[in-house]
């Protein structure tokens, strides 16, 4: 690594794995859960690689580590539900983010297509599998967007592995 102009330059490699994660974290997202139905139960999943593709179809995607042991429902998953959070959700977030059945820490029904549906988020997003692509150690899943539903309210945020609130910039 270099020092230049405040900052650090690196070729990112296998062995620069952390300076890599760093500097993405550097860019802030909203975070969601996004869950399905499994063979044994729900299973739901933090992302914050959700974002919007095509309003016509209507398309989103998100992306999973192939490594990931919720990955194989997913990939299986014909239905779906990506979760946009609220301030207040941070809690439930960490849960999903340790525990692939945190379902007992949050309010939820089963949607029309069989995907389990959280209660209290910002948007909400029914969706059927459109396409799924490889993205490395990541699979890139196209999901098409059947139902949304939408309430103002804050958000939840994420930068630099740690959760944080919107403020307009003055």
């Amino acid at each position: 690594m270099t020092l230049q102009d405040g900052m650090q330059h690196f070729h990112p490699g296998p062995d620069m794995g952390r300076e890599l994660r760093d500097a993405l974290g550097q860019f802030g997202t909203g975070v969601t859960i996004v869950s399905t139905m499994a063979q044994d139960g729900p299973v739901g999943v933090t992302a914050n690689s959700f974002t919007s593709v095509s309003l016509d179809p209507p398309l989103v995607l998100w992306s999973i580590a192939r490594t990931s042991r919720r990955y194989p429902a997913f990939a299986e998953a014909e239905h779906m539900a990506i979760h946009v959070l609220a301030e207040h959700q941070a809690p439930l977030c960490r849960a999903f983010a340790a525990a692939p059945d945190a379902f007992d820490a949050a309010d939820w029904r089963t949607g029309d297509h069989g995907a389990p549906l959280i209660d209290g988020c910002l948007a909400r997003f029914e969706c059927e599998r459109y396409a799924e692509y490889d993205g490395g150690d990541h699979a890139i899943l196209v999901a098409r967007v059947l139902k949304a539903s939408v309430r103002p309210g804050p958000p939840l945020l994420f930068c630099g592995g740690q959760f944080g609130q919107f403020a307009v910039a003055g």
